[in-house]
């Protein structure tokens, strides 16, 4: 390879996606700027992370999920989205079907996935240890359907601080 310095691409002009780039190009979401003004359901505490809102995200949603410990989440779906739950810290227990009648556990480095229009459940299997999360959508906008359907696992009264309920609050009102 020569050292000769008459390259084809001289890379001292600037390009013209360089401007946008720069601001549009890849972003970091660092771990306490995570907005809790999305949708959520008794039980949970959801943060997104990456959105239609926050970075005019087009086909998914990311962020976090913590349970805490013993508590239980109320039925819920989240429309025609897909969904992959990461489990980062604690012990998962999935509950899903028309009467939440199936389960399924998942621990630290475990993926679930929940495909679209499945009631589900999510409680957190330990009575000490909280449960936290990474969530993946299959779109910018966050879909969640609370449902009416008795749980197998009843939920708990869970207060929780987010930017609707700053004293914290019953989550739904």
């Amino acid at each position: 390879m020569s050292n000769d310095h008459s390259h084809p691409h001289d890379h001292s002009h600037s390009h013209p996606h360089e401007a946008a780039w720069k601001h549009d190009g890849v972003r970091v979401v660092k771990g306490d700027q995570l907005d809790g003004n999305t949708a959520q359901t008794p039980g949970m505490d959801r943060k997104a992370a990456v959105n239609f809102a926050r970075m005019g995200a087009q086909k998914l949603w990311a962020g976090t999920v913590t349970i805490h410990a013993d508590a239980k989440t109320g039925a819920h779906h989240h429309g025609h989205l897909e969904s992959v739950i990461y489990v980062v810290k604690g012990r998962a227990r999935m509950r899903w079907g028309e009467h939440l009648e199936f389960t399924a556990e998942a621990g630290p480095g475990d993926f679930i996935y929940v495909p679209p229009y499945v009631p589900h459940q999510e409680i957190n299997a330990s009575a000490t240890e909280v449960l936290e999360c990474v969530l993946c959508r299959s779109d910018g906008e966050a879909v969640a359907v609370n449902l009416d359907i008795a749980p197998v696992e009843k939920p708990d009264t869970v207060l929780w601080i987010d930017p609707t309920h700053p004293q914290g609050g019953m989550p739904g009102h």
